[in-house]
């Protein structure tokens, strides 16, 4: 296995082609009987499960599954078909005592709560990479420096919704789980001996518990080239279009982008045109999209337009946290020298520990601290505000001292 504290470390022979499924491509259940076969299989297995699902990300509206993958000894390799199967509530069920192995698993855990499947337990091997110092943490990376196997990653980023999904997808879908439960243990014991084991427990009892993500705030916000536009009612436009985008989106079961982009939300914001003609001279409206589209959209910016100012969205979402860091030193610079000392401070251990800041401790933790830091920031209500904030125990225990130091930093004298 190559060194992980030293992921630059060369690798000392070329990675073996994984080239098929060791029991050949399973065929594709899609069926109530076939299903009721896998349940009793993998019901009946030893072990870890590993599990990864395929969205159509790009393509589809929504992030649904398309096709989940699990292997597990004893039951082998099924890949699902959950449009045919969409309650997979039995399998899960099937599966409750027992710990999945994913990749990256905040991604696939909700289109796969979507369908019934949750884990008590899990093993999440892309965060065992980070947390164990590996520089490349994506699965083919990981199964090539750890295992000495090259994935084909070829048909990441097709249309999973595909039906009938062909054969060399399905060939994919069935190597993404072949070796995860290997990756594993390999993975089990590189942490074990680096002391940072107990770490990832936590973590992954913490992504197991967490409750399903609330739904974002204004999604429209997240517009590619929002920075661009200023004005609120410009801004109205924003949020009129998206809107009507994702409706579209929704009905037709397509990607938003693929209805209207980004930009050309963001120029019609910026021109705000009083009528059709305007509307279609504008970069993204061009001449291939029809009239009633064209309607659609004018519509969009119309109601943005007629909006009375008191109803115009503000230039910024509503927040109850800590401004942004760059306000801090004009508003607050006693706070914003908190910040510098306890980034500097975290920057440091990391590198000491070789893993990511963001693992050692929520960039969004330190800044809440250190801008209402307690009353008496001694280390005692230092851990208890961030276990308060959400940081996992072994978090909690590396970081106190420090953080307890940088409570008391002043700025300096220019």
């Amino acid at each position: 296995m190559t060194d992980a504290r030293d992921p630059e470390s060369p690798v000392t022979s070329a990675p073996v082609p994984l080239l098929d499924p060791r029991e050949g491509i399973p065929p594709v259940t899609a069926g109530p009987e076939a299903l009721d076969d896998v349940v009793t299989a993998f019901a009946a297995g030893s072990g870890p499960v590993a599990v990864d699902a395929e969205r159509a990300s790009g393509y589809r509206y929504g992030q649904r599954a398309y096709l989940v993958q699990l292997r597990r000894t004893g039951a082998g390799t099924a890949l699902i078909d959950p449009v045919a199967c969409p309650d997979l509530t039995d399998l899960g069920e099937a599966l409750a005592d027992t710990e999945w192995v994913l990749h990256a698993a905040t991604q696939d855990l909700p289109c796969l709560a979507e369908l019934g499947m949750r884990p008590t337990s899990l093993f999440d091997t892309e965060l065992a990479g980070r947390l164990a110092g590996f520089a490349r943490v994506g699965l083919g990376a990981m199964v090539e420096n750890v295992l000495g196997f090259a994935l084909e990653k070829g048909h990441s980023a097709v249309d999973w919704s595909t039906r009938p999904l062909p054969e060399p997808w399905l060939r994919y879908a069935a190597l993404d789980v072949e070796l995860l439960v290997d990756l594993r243990d390999a993975l089990e014991e590189e942490l074990r001996s680096q002391g940072k084991l107990e770490w990832a427990l936590q973590e992954f009892a913490a992504i197991a518990a967490a409750p399903a993500p609330a739904p974002r705030v204004d999604p429209w916000r997240r517009t590619s080239g929002m920075h661009k536009v200023r004005r609120r009612r410009q801004i109205a436009v924003v949020r009129e279009l998206w809107q009507a985008r994702d409706r579209a989106a929704q009905d037709r079961d397509v990607s938003p982008g693929r209805v209207l982009t980004d930009a050309a939300i963001v120029a019609a914001a910026l021109e705000s045109p009083p009528n059709v003609h305007a509307l279609a001279a504008l970069p993204g409206f061009g001449h291939r999209m029809g009239r009633r589209q064209l309607d659609q959209w004018q519509a969009a910016v119309d109601r943005a337009r007629a909006l009375p100012e008191k109803e115009l969205p503000q230039p910024t979402a509503a927040y109850t946290g800590p401004p942004p860091p760059r306000a801090w030193a004009d508003k607050d610079p006693v706070a914003a020298a908190r910040l510098s000392a306890a980034r500097a401070a975290v920057s440091a251990l990391a590198d000491e520990l070789n893993l990511p800041q963001e693992n050692l401790i929520s960039p969004d933790t330190v800044r809440r601290l250190c801008w209402a830091p307690p009353a008496v920031p001694t280390p005692e209500p230092v851990a208890e505000t961030l276990s308060s904030l959400g940081a996992r125990p072994w978090q909690v225990q590396l970081t106190t001292p420090l953080l307890t130091k940088a409570l008391a930093a002043r700025p300096t004298e220019a």
